[in-house]
């Protein structure tokens, strides 16, 4: 990717620095959305299909209602000046500009979502974040949590090395801020409050692609106003959406594939709504939820 012209994020919060994180809440409430289970089923060995926020408490069980959040004194530091760094806060301005415009379009204003940066655990509004959960989004405090130690695990595990591989999995979480900010999420789980396991995990499946589908918006829109992309680029992000399907990271854990416990898509639909996306770059082209087929 050429991002050395691109300028960086001002939402960036980097908690690398001192302690359990800051600035978050008690893990008693809210819901986070996001990679979530990739990094448990290759790291700690789960069998995909659990979700990995019920697994560690970060959905607490909340069954409906406001989320409480007891709020912590907020740490906010300025990001440290590394590669890494400096690149996911260049993608992250990138979906800022891009997302800005859809919303204008539409007559909205677009909200940024903030980006932290952590090590190993850090305090959220939707509860304790764990590195082991990968990169998720939480609506309740609407940003983004990344621990960049999960960019050598899908390099060196899971088989998706690359840079606009890494542009994916940011642009995929700030997909979910673009479903909060659409209501779409707060919907979705009414739903899933009154389903069972198996629909309340569809319900998932179709969640997740459609923030796959807007990474994929991102990505179009964004080609078409920097030309960013290099030779091999497109590949890398198809191939992290394949290696990251349900199916894909069951069959490689040595476990049975079962799709009623998908929650996230099959490595073909999680590629084919990717590239849906980009290919059009029109979020109405993202209506998972109203497909018949995926």
């Amino acid at each position: 990717m050429r991002m050395d012209d691109q300028r960086e994020s001002d939402e960036v919060e980097d908690r690398r620095g001192g302690g359990f994180g800051g600035g978050g809440g008690s893990p008693i409430g809210g819901r986070s959305v996001g990679l979530g289970t990739v990094a448990l089923a290759v790291v700690a060995g789960w069998v995909f299909g659990i979700n990995p926020m019920t697994i560690i408490n970060v959905i607490g069980g909340v069954s409906g209602g406001p989320a409480v959040v007891q709020q912590a004194p907020a740490t906010h530091t300025a990001p440290q000046q590394d590669e890494s760094t400096r690149f996911v806060s260049k993608v992250l301005a990138s979906t800022e500009d891009v997302w800005d415009g859809v919303f204008r379009q539409a007559h909205a204003q677009y909200q940024k979502p903030k980006l932290v940066l952590y090590r190993g655990a850090t305090r959220t509004a939707c509860g304790t974040g764990e590195a082991a959960m990968g990169p998720f989004y939480c609506p309740g405090d609407s940003k983004v949590y990344l621990d960049l130690d999960f960019f050598d695990t899908m390099r060196r595990q899971l088989g998706a090395p690359g840079d606009f591989a890494q542009a994916y999995v940011v642009a995929h979480e700030v997909g979910h801020h673009v479903q909060h900010l659409m209501g779409i999420t707060d919907k979705i789980d009414s739903l899933r409050e009154r389903a069972s396991e198996a629909q309340a995990n569809a319900l998932s499946v179709r969640l997740e692609l459609q923030a796959d589908c807007f990474a994929g918006v991102w990505a179009h829109d964004a080609e078409q106003a920097k030309s960013f992309l290099e030779t091999g680029d497109l590949e890398e992000a198809l191939n992290a959406a394949s290696q990251i399907g349900d199916d894909t990271l069951q069959r490689n854990a040595g476990a049975r594939v079962r799709p009623e416990s998908f929650t996230h898509g099959t490595s073909q639909q999680r590629v084919t709504w990717f590239k849906r996306g980009l290919q059009n770059g029109q979020i109405a082209q993202c209506d998972t939820f109203q497909a018949r087929s995926l």
